[in-house]
């Protein structure tokens, strides 16, 4: 079967990652690495063995998909040069800046039958698989993201940096339209919101509450969901599940359990899901639509936000 050619444009943090990932990849050949930074991009194409281009758009005739990992500004008109040359697309969270964008994306994505996939990197955890495909109704999701400041990322507020992850996985876990939504947030360290919490309810009668800081001290990442007859905490870091459920028999009347999980490297794994995707002209498992809706939810909830503070903070 021939390799799939692929190339990453962008590669500072997170795109250096994504070309090793597809350099070592048996399904791929890692054609060539771009990046405003001529520099690095030396760099990065001398160590995987690959070219190296200043100019994206002259690669587009000689490969069959990209990874896009430029700033977030840049994604529409990457994106959709990418979809019009009839270029598969991976592309880093956010999807786009606006829903305007990020429809005209899955509009010329449709007309010429390409996937376009969204980098919700924390789907691939294995911990979290598992916990998403338990077919008990979530009653209550609580997911904290909490980080210390990194310059990296700041061209967006932290709802688009940050919370976006958890809010993929908010609708993941509860698979039902969103009914209502309330939020608060603040600035700190920069012009845009830093510290945010939102409140979900969906149609069903799930509530999450999603809360995320770029400004903490020390990382903190949790996830916990309630069902009726059970209660897990995911540490995702840890790649662990742990359950408390009913258990009559017991004097406690509970059940504790730990599940650990095979070590799994997540962006290696959304690699091949993406690799997957483009052979079998199939579903990824983070679409261009579902991307598109935790978008529209993240806009919103910065919306609510703004609002807010016009409201009360002078």
């Amino acid at each position: 079967m021939a390799k799939t050619r692929v190339a990453v444009f962008g590669v500072g943090y997170m795109g250096k990652f994504h070309a090793e990932k597809f350099a070592a990849s048996p399904a791929a050949e890692l054609v060539a690495v771009v990046d405003a930074d001529a520099g690095r991009a030396a760099e990065v194409a001398g160590a995987l063995g690959c070219a190296h281009a200043h100019d994206y758009r002259t690669l587009l005739s000689g490969i069959d998909a990209a990874c896009v990992a430029v700033p977030t500004a840049r994604h529409f008109d990457v994106v959709r040069a990418c979809l019009q040359a009839g270029v598969h697309v991976l592309v880093e969270k956010p999807l786009t800046r606006s829903l305007d964008e990020a429809d005209t994306l899955l509009a010329v994505a449709r007309a010429k039958g390409l996937v376009l996939q969204v980098g919700h990197l924390q789907r691939f955890n294995p911990a979290f698989r598992a916990l998403a495909e338990d077919p008990a109704r979530p009653l209550f999701i609580d997911i904290e993201r909490l980080a210390p400041f990194k310059a990296r990322g700041t061209d967006v507020d932290v709802i688009l940096d940050l919370m976006i992850h958890d809010l993929d996985l908010a609708l993941a876990l509860a698979r039902a339209p969103v009914e209502a939504v309330s939020a608060s947030g603040f600035r700190f360290l920069t012009d845009a919101i830093d510290i945010a919490n939102a409140r979900i309810e969906f149609a069903d009668g799930c509530i999450a509450s999603v809360s995320a800081s770029r400004v903490s001290q020390a990382p903190v990442r949790k996830l916990r969901v309630l069902r009726r007859e059970s209660y897990v905490s995911a540490d995702l870091q840890g790649q662990r599940l742990r359950t408390v459920s009913r258990s009559p028999g017991s004097a406690a009347g509970i059940e504790e359990t730990e599940q650990a999980f095979e070590r799994a490297d997540e962006l290696r794994v959304q690699a091949e899901d993406f690799l997957r995707a483009v052979r079998e002209r199939g579903e990824p498992l983070v679409s261009g639509a579902q991307g598109r809706a935790v978008l529209a939810l993240a806009l919103d909830i910065g919306r609510l936000v703004e609002e807010r503070l016009a409201r009360h903070v002078s």
